[in-house]
């Protein structure tokens, strides 16, 4: 497995940005494909966005135009710029490892969590 640590997160206005940030370590070789989910105080967790080995991304469509999922796999790095944001991206904010080769903003192709994050965004 892998070991998938966050940072960033934090409280802005609507329509301020922000970024995540997730550091891996561990058994690196075997996951082909990164991904953010959310999760909202009383709502289930849904996926946000993913990006596969090769480059390849899907978005969730609330978060199309407005959030950038990138990776850094010389750093081992997963990144995710979050702009023009809304009091409905208001959550906790997980990045994810999986090993199937596809760009998927399902959870069931993740087998390794970070920790999680807060993003609050207030109107």
């Amino acid at each position: 497995q892998v070991q998938l640590v966050e940072s960033g997160g934090g409280s802005v206005q609507a329509g301020g940005s922000l970024s995540l940030s997730c550091s891996v370590s561990g058994d690196t070789d075997k996951y082909k494909t990164m991904g953010w989910f959310r999760q909202a105080p009383g709502k289930e967790r849904e996926g946000v966005a993913a990006i596969d080995r090769v480059g390849r991304t899907m978005y969730a469509d609330s978060v199309k135009g407005r959030f950038t999922v990138s990776q850094d796999n010389a750093k081992k790095t997963l990144s995710m710029q979050m702009n023009d944001l809304k009091p409905e991206d208001t959550a906790t904010y997980y990045c994810a490892a999986g090993q199937w080769s596809v760009a998927s903003i399902y959870s069931t192709f993740y087998d390794s969590w970070s920790q999680g994050t807060r993003v609050t965004v207030s109107s």
